[in-house]
């Protein structure tokens, strides 16, 4: 008689913790670096220079390609199903659901590329209108440079994907650092002896070696943990189908989302020269705490709420998604009220260098204290979003997306175009009126997402005491840090973020310690293990 056949066990889920702590230290690593990049391309080509403008309104238009069919598609609708065959031990049909999803992307970012390329002209005309001449001729040089290597990013993500189903977090999020290294050399190799227009044109290739490089090396190890990979051509299996009808909401979601940064850009390349930098310099900073703690919650959390969603566990879905809630506001929080206070001091000792002044500084200030407003609905607002879809609940996300992006053009263009000359004011201070305006309709679709999955899971979300122990403990850091930048005597960017940033974090940790907030204590022995202490 044979004996029965025997499922492999469910894997056993990490701790939440450390996998974002892991997440964290990848992205952490890659956004320095990317600090880095923009601290020289700041030196090279300052902010306010057509090059500047023209560079970073070229690699907007390819980077539409690796947002929508990069990591946010291939999260809500890749890895749901594939972390969900692992926790169930079918790692066969994983690894073949896997190879396919990997042919099909592959030749849909292929087309793509090519239709890009070819429309290189027309995508710099809907981008930016207000680009004229050489302007414009160079920008649509630079986005026939790009388009390729946003096609290898797109392929990087779903390494990404299946190194976040199990659990290999830190090398995906560490790999974008050599897309960044490639660039700063290209700019500290060829930036001395060459105009900012030629400049501009070596960079966009420094940028495709760069992509490259992401997409290699995270090869190796996704053979590894799926030895067996091959690029097969079906659409036909179930598991595979329901990645693409996942993936076609995801999609439109992320081309909403993206139609709005697309309006932000066009809007921005109206207003006068240096305002497309400024604006890309402030979602740089801005886009830091989104990334590191935003994202690095979600991307941990997907793949084990996708375990358990595939067991039918709602309630631990519920309880990860909470905690992963505290933990997000813990580190956002004081990022927003030190983006209001010292953005000033942010901006000077990141930028400030060469050809980028004091000025350009505050300009930059401004455009973040707007982007502050929606910070943390926006990061808060990732994690629900991930927890639709560990629920295969694509749709939700999509129309609440669609709420986000009306609001968020409407009162743009009121708020960039429409009322600054109404009221006398410089028509460059309209982008303040932008990331202004994004936050508020970022906080419209957080309450959205919110109040409809608390129908579906229960009560969820922070508690009013939680929350009004994070921002009083911010603002006591804030008049503390803001009280010492008044009394220094000296200047200098860097040391003057030293000796006021520094002040404001202890303050912060120390009041939200004598507050009795847990997390205020895990950060802390964190920090105290990785010293040795």
């Amino acid at each position: 008689m044979a004996s029965p056949s025997v499922s492999p066990p469910p894997r056993t889920p990490p701790r939440t913790s450390r996998s974002a702590a892991l997440v964290a230290s990848g992205i952490l690593c890659s956004r320095l670096a990317g600090l880095i990049r923009l601290r020289v391309f700041a030196y090279f080509f300052g902010l306010r220079s057509d090059a500047a403008d023209a560079y970073m309104a070229a690699s907007r238009i390819p980077n539409v390609l690796q947002n929508l069919f990069g990591e946010g598609a291939l999260s809500g609708s890749f890895i749901p199903v594939y972390a969900a065959l692992l926790a169930r031990g079918d790692e066969r049909e994983a690894t073949r659901v896997a190879g396919a999803v990997a042919a099909v992307l592959a030749l849909i970012a292929a087309v793509l590329v090519l239709l890009g390329m070819a429309a290189a002209p027309l995508l710099t005309m809907v981008i930016a209108p207000g680009f004229e001449g050489a302007k414009r001729d160079l920008t649509i040089e630079i986005v026939r440079i790009l388009f390729p290597g946003a096609g290898l990013l797109v392929m990087s993500a779903w390494c990404l994907g299946i190194l976040n189903s199990h659990h290999r977090f830190l090398l995906s999020y560490t790999a974008p650092v050599l897309w960044n290294a490639a660039m700063i050399v290209t700019l500290l190799v060829f930036g001395p002896h060459h105009t900012l227009p030629r400049l501009a044109t070596i960079l966009a290739w420094g940028a495709i070696v760069g992509s490259a490089l992401q997409f290699g090396v995270q090869v190796p190890a996704v053979l590894r943990l799926a030895p067996h990979l091959r690029l097969v051509w079906d659409t036909v299996d179930e598991q595979v189908r329901t990645v693409i009808r996942n993936f076609v909401p995801v999609f439109v979601s992320r081309g909403v989302v993206q139609i709005s940064a697309y309006v932000d850009a066009l809007l921005a390349s109206l207003l006068p020269t240096g305002v497309v930098t400024g604006l890309a310099n402030a979602q740089i900073l801005y886009t830091l705490p989104v990334s590191l703690f935003g994202m690095s919650v979600s991307a941990a959390e997907l793949p084990t709420m996708s375990g358990a969603a595939g067991l039918a566990d709602t309630e631990a879905i519920r309880r990860r998604l909470d905690g992963g809630l505290r933990q997000i506001a813990f580190f956002v929080v004081p990022s927003v009220v030190g983006f209001m206070a010292l953005g000033d001091v942010i901006a000077a000792a990141l930028l400030q260098t060469g050809r980028f002044t004091h000025a350009d500084a505050v300009y930059v200030w401004a455009i973040l204290g707007g982007a502050s407003i929606g910070l943390l609905a926006s990061t808060l607002g990732r994690l629900y979003s991930s927890t639709y879809y560990a629920l295969r609940d694509t749709r939700t996300p999509l129309r609440y997306a669609i709420v986000r992006v009306t609001l968020t053009t409407v009162l743009g263009y009121l708020a960039a175009i429409v009322l600054p000359p109404a009221i006398g004011m410089p028509s460059r201070w309209g982008a303040v009126g932008l990331t202004a305006t994004a936050g508020m309709a970022a906080w419209v679709e957080y309450l959205l997402l919110r109040r409809t999955l608390n129908h579906r899971l229960g009560r969820t979300g922070l508690p009013i005491s939680y929350a009004a122990k994070l921002w009083g403990a911010a603002a006591a850091g804030a008049a503390v840090a803001w009280s010492i930048k008044l009394l220094i005597p000296f200047s200098q960017p860097i040391a003057v973020a030293a000796v006021t940033l520094v002040p404001y974090g202890l303050v912060f940790l120390g009041g939200t310690m004598l507050l009795r907030v847990p997390e205020s204590h895990t950060a802390l022995r964190r920090v105290t293990s990785r010293l040795g202490f």
